[in-house]
Parts: C-alpha cells; sequence; structure tokens
C-alpha cells in the first residue's frame, strides 16, 4: 500500500501483468479505500448511540449483537445468488447499498430526525452487504490472480487491513472530536462509493455464471455452501477452528473494555493506544507469510501461525493498572496480531485453493455468516459469564478454550480443488 512502486509490481509480476494486473490494481485500491473509511468509522454507531440518543449499555450491546446477527441471517439467501450473477455488478452495488445507508444517518442528525431505530436498520443493511461482498470479492481474487500469486495478493490484502486498523480508528477519533460525531459515518459512506468506481474501473470481460434451473433459486441452494464447507476434509477442519478462534477472541473486547476502562481506570486515550499500536504486528506478519511459506511450505506455516495465535490472549487476564498493565496489553496484542498477519492470508489461500471457482461465492458467504453468528452468539454467552463469574475470570475463561483450538487444525495439506476461472481476461495476461 505504499504508492506506486507497489502498484508496480502488481501489474508487472504478481499475475503475470496485462489488463489481470491492472485489474488486481484496482480490486487492491478498491478494498484500500473502503478499509480505512470502515477503520476510519471504528465504534461510530455505539458513539453516536451514547452521545447522540442517550442510549444506556444494554441498547448499545443490543445494537452491536442484533446488527450482526440480524445481517447474517439476512445475507443467506444471498450467497447462492451471488454464486450464478456476475460478481462486480454485485460488489458496485453493494458499495453503493452502503454508501446510501451509511448516508442516511449524517442526513437524519442534521435534520434532528436520527433515532436508534435507524441506526439498527443501517447496522442490519451494511452487515448483509458485507457478507455479499465479501462473496463476490472472493470469486473475483480467484479469477483475476493466478494460483501461484493467491498468497502475494492476499498479504497484499492483509497488511492493507492492519494498516487501516493502525492509522482510521485515532484519525476518526481526532474528526469526532473537531466535526461531531457523525462525520466518520459520513466518511465511511464515501469510501464505498470510491471503492464502487474502483471495483468499476476493473474491466474486462467477465462472462454470466452458468445458473440454475430456469434462473430461480431453489431452497436447497441455500444450504449448499455449508455442505460443501463441512463435506471437505480440507476445508471443514479450517471452517471449525478459525470460527471458533475468531467468535473467542471478539467475545472478550467488551469485557476488556468494561475491565481497562472500568476497573483498572485507563483513560480513554490509553485503551486506544493499547489496542492500535500492536497493529504494526500485522503489517510484520502479512510481509513475512510469503517468504515463511516458500522456506517451509503452506501448510506447515499455516498450522504454526494458527497454534500461536492462540497462546496470547490468556495472558489479558493478567492486565493489571498503570504502565506496566498497559505495556502487557501491548505485548499480548502484538504478538497476537503478529500471528494472525501470518495466518490470514495462508489461510485465505488454502481456502481458495481448496474451493472451486463455481462455488467460491456460497462458500464464503457461509463461512462469513457463520462467523458472525458465532461471533454475537459467543459475544452474549461471555456477557453472561462476567456477570456470574468476573470480568476478568470469563478473559481467562476464553484464553483457556482458545489453548484448544489447535486440536481443529488440518492434520495434513490436501490436493487444491479444479478452479476454472471465471472471468476471461483480455490482453497479455
Amino acid at each position: 500500500m505504499s504508492g506506486v512502486t507497489e502498484s508496480g509490481v502488481v501489474e508487472s509480476d504478481l499475475v503475470g501483468g496485462g489488463s489481470s494486473g491492472r485489474g488486481f490494481g484496482w480490486l487492491w485500491a478498491a478494498y484500500a479505500v473502503s478499509a480505512f473509511g470502515t477503520r476510519l468509522a471504528f465504534d461510530a454507531f455505539p458513539l453516536i448511540a451514547v452521545l447522540v440518543l442517550d442510549a444506556g449499555p444494554a441498547r448499545v450491546a443490543a445494537l452491536a449483537a442484533a446488527g450482526l446477527a440480524v445481517g447474517a441471517v439476512v445475507a443467506v439467501p444471498l450467497g447462492p445468488w451471488v454464486e450464478f450473477r456476475r460478481k462486480w455488478p454485485v460488489m458496485v452495488a453493494m458499495d453503493l447499498v452502503r454508501c446510501a445507508v451509511l448516508l442516511s444517518v449524517p442526513l437524519a442528525y442534521a435534520f434532528g430526525r436520527l433515532g436508534f431505530a435507524q441506526l439498527l436498520v443501517v447496522s442490519v443493511v451494511v452487515a448483509a452487504a458485507d457478507i455479499t461482498f465479501r462473496a463476490a470479492a472472493g470469486s473475483c481474487l480467484k479469477a483475476l490472480v493466478r494460483p501461484p500469486d493467491l498468497l502475494r495478493a492476499n498479504g497484499r490484502l492483509e497488511s492493507t487491513t492492519w494498516t487501516a486498523a493502525l492509522l482510521g480508528p485515532p484519525v476518526g477519533g481526532a474528526a469526532v472530536g473537531l466535526f461531531g460525531p457523525v462525520v466518520t459515518v459520513a466518511a465511511d459512506a464515501v469510501s464505498y462509493l470510491l471503492s464502487a468506481l474502483g471495483i468499476r474501473a476493473i474491466g474486462g470481460g467477465e462472462p454470466c455464471p452458468r445458473s440454475t434451473e430456469a434462473g430461480r433459486l431453489r431452497a436447497g441452494d441455500l444450504l449448499d455452501g455449508w455442505r460443501y464447507v463441512l463435506a471437505s476434509p480440507g476445508l471443514r477442519p479450517l471452517f471449525l477452528n478459525t470460527v471458533l478462534v475468531n467468535g473467542l477472541i471478539m467475545a472478550t473486547a467488551p469485557l476488556l473494555a468494561v475491565l481497562m476502562l472500568g476497573d483498572l481506570g485507563f483513560a480513554p486515550w490509553q485503551y486506544s493506544l493499547a489496542f492500535a499500536v500492536p497493529c504494526v504486528g500485522g503489517l510484520v506478519g502479512s510481509r513475512l507469510a510469503g517468504p515463511l511459506v516458500a522456506r517451509f511450505g503452506e501448510h506447515r506455516v499455516l498450522v504454526t501461525s494458527g497454534v500461536l495465535r492462540v497462546c496470547w490472549p490468556v495472558g489479558l487476564a493478567f492486565v493489571g493498572p498503570g504502565t506496566a498493565g498497559l505495556v502487557l496489553v501491548m505485548a499480548v496484542e502484538f504478538g497476537l496480531i503478529t500471528s494472525v498477519g501470518v495466518y490470514n492470508p495462508v489461510y485465505a489461500t488454502r481456502r481458495l485453493e481448496l474451493t472451486p471457482a463455481d462455488r467460491v461465492a456460497r462458500t464464503l458467504s457461509a463461512w462469513t455468516v457463520s462467523g458472525k453468528l458465532t461471533t454475537a452468539a459467543l459475544t452474549a454467552v461471555w456477557g453472561l459469564l462476567a456477570g456470574l463469574t468476573g470480568t476478568r475470570t470469563a478473559v481467562a475463561l476464553a484464553g483457556a478454550v482458545l489453548l484448544t483450538t489447535p486440536l481443529l487444525l488440518p492434520r495434513r495439506a490436501p490436493a487444491p480443488a479444479p478452479a476454472p476461472a471465471l472471468v476471461k481476461p483480455t490482453g497479455d495476461a
């Protein structure tokens, strides 16, 4: 994400040059601008709910959980639907939908009509559009990038994610302080508009995939993504491990906020700093993923980084007040995020390698829906545990359960599935 140098590398050697290389460059640029917009507006809805609508903790928690869960349920039929449509128009449409619904928030605020129900509806629509966009984007990436270059492409997308995570929240916090609570939502909406323009610029010829009988979506197609994942010896352990690990890590986020901001008395800027600075580890890890795979092999790196990423969170149960506690959180998060930075591009590449091109959208949609529902459920469960056992005990329990999850990692490297391209690039690709 470093300007001219990286763009030149993408076009010249990521996918062999030509229109396909330029296509990935536009896809990467679109992802970068929307990722930064999303991180700029990090926690914007809870902030608006508290500062503008005077919502209490219960309503703020309901906003987060309901948007995540309902949006995932709404997206269930969209994955199979996307499979039988051209992917680029779907991605552009989802960007425009997110732009429109997010712009409704600052507009309603300007006219004094913003309410809690509107925030809830917007969060549901954005969550459903996110899942649909990801399903289409996975198919697009698999079609644009040659199989040997998928890891490099995923590594660059991962490094962009952590760059946005490092820079977005501090900039967003400063913008809210200067211009008010809805400015970052407006910026996020604009980022989706720019993303749509970037995806539209990919160009090239994308044939319409073969559709279902009579072009209709059958009831059985809704579960096809889950059936394929659970029946695949290579994808099933990866799916179970990743969904559970991500859910447990995210479930402790509200508890850590309560522990650090409430019980231990950290200032909000210290809390933000504790989780922003370690994002440098994500940049380091995503840059190391390719060289590590080249030296040790994809499967060994996948398993090793998968084990390492769950060894850190239990340390958060021992955080104390003052500088020592802040340093401990930063060290734990740096180790966790560095391991995740290595794991994520390798696992994303393995998932695409094992999924035929005509099943990518359904598979990724089922995967993402499962992840969001699992995160919502585990967040609710761990909130109850914290009420029964105490915040620190609940964080420790999540860390202990995470230590058992490597048992779900794949034992051996499976053979890749055949993956015919959906896109027929023009030019010399």
